[in-house]
């Protein structure tokens, strides 16, 4: 929801109208409600228009968009969420050995 939460506020605090974002995005206005109540994932494509439209770093935005998806998969198993997040750090530093017990 951290998503949604960022891109609400962002709309309200330039004065536009849902019905402005979703026009701009190509969906109805429905749809555009449940991705702004966190309640539907936006598209890639999407959160890189919202950043444009709601002056919004893309970066930080993709970043929340991300952590989201990611909350979405692994629920409320914290132990497997960070074991699963140490082995994303882990690749992304280069060690490639997924043969360690955790």
């Amino acid at each position: 929801m951290l998503f949604a939460q960022k891109i609400k506020a962002a709309r309200v605090r330039s004065g536009l109208l849902q019905k402005q974002l979703a026009s701009a995005l190509n969906i109805d206005v429905p749809m555009y409600s449940r991705i702004e109540r966190g309640d539907r994932q936006a598209k890639k494509e999407q959160v890189v228009l919202l950043s444009d439209i709601l002056n919004i770093e893309r970066e930080e935005l993709l970043s929340l968009w991300i952590a989201d998806k990611i909350n979405a998969i692994i629920g409320d198993d914290k132990n497997i969420a960070d074991k699963a997040l140490k082995t994303i750090i882990d690749n992304r530093n280069g060690n490639k050995d997924y043969t360690h017990a955790y």
